[in-house]
């Protein structure tokens, strides 16, 4: 059964900086592209990134420049290094693993950016 936990949200000032984490179980995570997405506060849920197994990224033009995906997987887990952040980033942020058959999803974690 694949596993996805979250973790690093929280409470950050405009202009700041946050990394999310995500940690994989269950699933050979190497062979599998992953990713972020989004869900602000009465919205629908959109793609933030992805990173493929061979290491390519794509970006929402909305955070193109200011966030980095990147994973790590000797540890099994994926990355989201956010700078610059606006109050417009605040959401709930998801990580997923695109499987062979299914999309597979953490539960989420909020990350509020405000003064």
């Amino acid at each position: 059964q694949v596993q996805l936990v979250e973790s690093g949200g929280g409470l950050v000032q405009p202009g700041g900086s946050l990394r999310l984490s995500c940690a994989a179980s269950g699933a050979i995570f190497s062979f599998f592209s992953v990713g972020w997405a989004r869900q602000p506060p009465g919205k629908q849920r959109e793609l933030v990134g992805t990173i493929t197994s061979g290491l390519i990224t794509n970006y929402a033009d909305s955070v193109k420049g200011r966030f980095t995906i990147s994973r790590d997987n000797r540890k099994n887990t994926m990355y989201l290094q956010m700078n610059s952040l606006e109050p417009e980033d605040t959401a709930v942020y998801y990580c997923y693993l695109a499987g062979s058959s299914m999309n597979y999803w953490g539960k989420g974690i909020l990350v509020t950016v405000s003064s």
